[in-house]
């Protein structure tokens, strides 16, 4: 049974005509639809973000852990999965603070959505010798060698974790916090002093989307990179420092396409653009799907992806695909806000 902050009848009587503050994920579903859109975008499918060989390779791997993390979800027992004592929620709640906090303790179960991962993954890793050795490695870890990793997966610590391995194991931490947020309903979660953390687990959005349908038509939403849930920030407003002074928009032509993706001594290196890869298509203009919002006052970014010129986007799975975007804009002078938990750099790189 799900546990509820809200006294009954309390929610009935809420305005369900405002703008939908918050969108929690449903596991299964969320992760189905990630993995479509990341084998869409391995084709090279997808005018308004152009994919060359390597990085197609590479989100075609990422297409099969999130099928498996859908696999898994889907297969857990209904109580395998608990949301926090009730009366930590209650506290979280009053202090505006995050109801599932990815800084508390986990649940150990996670240990276990991040083995049946790894057993699904046996299949491809058949004719991949490298996925192999990296699922070996990954299965040799001792708990507290697991735990330091997602330690640092969770901090974003990039130094601090194999770039190797850390897909795997923040795959195993979505799939846990997914299903939790899941298990909420949106009324019950605070609101957040600051509107750039996950009101729900308090980790940082990959990316955010301008939805279409319903009462989320044309509204701007950041979708956080643990827990899927997307929480709503007006347009025009930076989601690292929330200024809205001096916010600009940069895009790729669509001849700006090439695989910025490729092995190095065991780690990745962005900056390797081995070729160009051309749209296949003028369905999509790719200076209104995919565009980077910059901000002048603490000179970041984050990727902002458009429904109403591409309803499939999924913004982790856009965020993963357009690397050259990054580059781009990194070459600009621009740092970029926070990570993508499916994608991890060398230390050095």
């Amino acid at each position: 049974m799900v546990q509820r902050i809200l006294e009954a009848g309390e929610i009935e009587s809420l305005d369900h005509n405002a703008i939908p503050r918050l969108l929690l994920p449903q596991a299964a579903g969320a992760f189905t639809a990630r993995a479509a859109r990341l084998r869409q975008l391995a084709k090279g499918d997808v005018t308004g973000t152009p994919v060359g060989a390597t990085l197609g390779g590479y989100l075609t791997l990422m297409a099969a852990l999130v099928d498996a993390q859908a696999v898994v979800s889907a297969a857990l027992p209904k109580d395998a999965v608990t949301l926090p004592p009730l009366a930590d929620m209650q506290q979280a709640h009053a202090h505006h603070m995050p109801l599932i906090p990815v800084n508390g303790e986990r649940d150990p179960v996670w240990r276990r959505i991040f083995a049946s991962l790894l057993d699904h993954l046996d299949t491809i890793a058949q004719s991949q010798p490298q996925l192999t050795q990296v699922l070996g490695e990954l299965r040799d870890l001792n708990d507290s060698a697991l735990d330091a990793c997602a330690d640092a997966v969770l901090a974003e610590d990039g130094a601090a974790v194999n770039p190797l391995h850390a897909p795997f194991v923040a795959a195993a931490l979505q799939v846990l916090w997914t299903v939790q947020a899941g298990m909420l309903h949106a009324l019950e979660v605070p609101v957040l002093e600051t509107g750039t953390l996950c009101p729900v687990c308090g980790s940082h959005p990959v990316a955010s989307a301008i939805r279409i349908g319903g009462q989320s038509q044309g509204y701007r939403y950041l979708q956080c990179g643990i827990c899927s849930s997307e929480w709503h920030m007006v347009r025009v407003k930076c989601s690292t420092c929330e200024s809205n002074s001096k916010i600009a928009y940069r895009s790729l032509d669509p001849i700006d396409a090439a695989e910025p993706l490729v092995a190095v001594d065991g780690a990745i290196d962005a900056s390797a653009l081995a070729q160009t890869a051309k749209p296949r298509n003028k369905a999509n203009d790719p200076k209104k799907v995919a565009r980077a919002e910059t901000c002048e006052d603490c000179r970041t970014y984050r990727k902002i992806f458009n429904q109403e010129h591409d309803y499939h986007i999924e913004p982790l799975a856009d965020d993963l695909a357009s690397l050259t975007l990054d580059l781009l804009v990194s070459e600009a002078g621009y740092a970029r806000a926070s990570g993508n938990p499916l994608l991890w750099f060398s230390a050095e790189g």
